[in-house]
């Protein structure tokens, strides 16, 4: 069995038997095939991300089934559950398909990455007015104010 093209990068790279080449490795219609990932080893080696990778993807889209749509830095699609658009969030890689991955939620980021590395957050600033009501006006057509009077 021929050692497998991806043993210097693959963190599950196992041998059962010392220069046999990874137990993973092999061959499935002609193709050569990594068993772990269940994958050809051509589409391993074109993807940008690895299953179990963590990385920070922004949410810009939905996808129909629900799902998240973002990208990461390099602009590989990824699409993540439960998150909804117009947000970052660090995520793990769970399963790479040929022109998207999947993945599970982490942590969600702050959306600028400024804010990320301050250490403490700006204070709020506070109005001297002790007002109990609205701060927005009452619109027309609402429950309290229907007629607009």
């Amino acid at each position: 069995m021929p050692d497998c093209p991806l043993a210097d990068d693959c963190p599950s790279f196992s041998e059962r038997i010392q220069g046999m080449g990874c137990q993973h490795y092999g061959d499935r219609g002609g193709a050569e095939w990594c068993g772990h990932y269940s994958m050809p080893i051509r589409d391993l080696k074109q993807q940008p991300v690895k299953p179990g990778e963590e990385v920070v993807v922004e949410v810009t889209d939905i996808h129909e089934s629900g799902a998240g749509v973002g990208r990461t830095d390099d602009g590989f699609i990824v699409m993540v559950d439960g998150v909804l658009p117009d947000a970052r969030a660090l995520v793990k890689i769970t399963q790479v398909k040929s022109s998207h991955a999947l993945a599970d939620e982490i942590e969600r980021l702050p959306m600028d990455p400024e804010e990320e590395m301050e250490g403490e957050p700006k204070p709020e600033p506070t109005s001297s007015d002790d007002d109990e009501g609205p701060k927005r006006p009452t619109a027309l057509g609402s429950r309290d104010n229907f007629w607009g009077s």
